[in-house]
């Protein structure tokens, strides 16, 4: 199923570049670890799912990238970015081999179901 994004010729050309760069620089980089690392996970502190994520891995002994991006008191436009360029409501956000999987509960289920070593 197709996401809605609102299509460019419904943007106002003087804002083009705005949203283009919005936080591009922390899109970029979750980018660059997706293509360096089998197993990427962007989080935040002083969130328990992201901590969960990280454990359920390691007890799976999948290695996995971390990136963190504030908490619930900083950062927040960036992690906004990240949802905005995945369509990820949540954090964490967990990556396999370049493909967004979702987060801790969808990353329980993939291992339950052996389709995550």
């Amino acid at each position: 199923m197709p996401r809605h994004i609102l299509n460019e010729s419904h943007i106002h050309p003087a804002i083009q570049g705005f949203i283009a760069n919005h936080h591009r620089e922390v899109v970029e980089e979750v980018q660059a670890a997706i293509a360096q690392h089998r197993v990427v996970v962007v989080g935040m502190r002083q969130n328990p799912m992201c901590k969960a994520v990280r454990k359920r891995l390691s007890d799976a002994n999948i290695q996995h990238h971390y990136l963190e991006y504030g908490s619930y008191f900083s950062d927040w436009r960036k992690r906004n970015a990240l949802k905005l360029w995945t369509g990820w409501p949540t954090f964490p956000m967990v990556f396999v081999e370049g493909v967004l999987v979702g987060g801790d509960s969808n990353v329980k289920d993939l291992l339950a179901a052996g389709q995550l070593r």
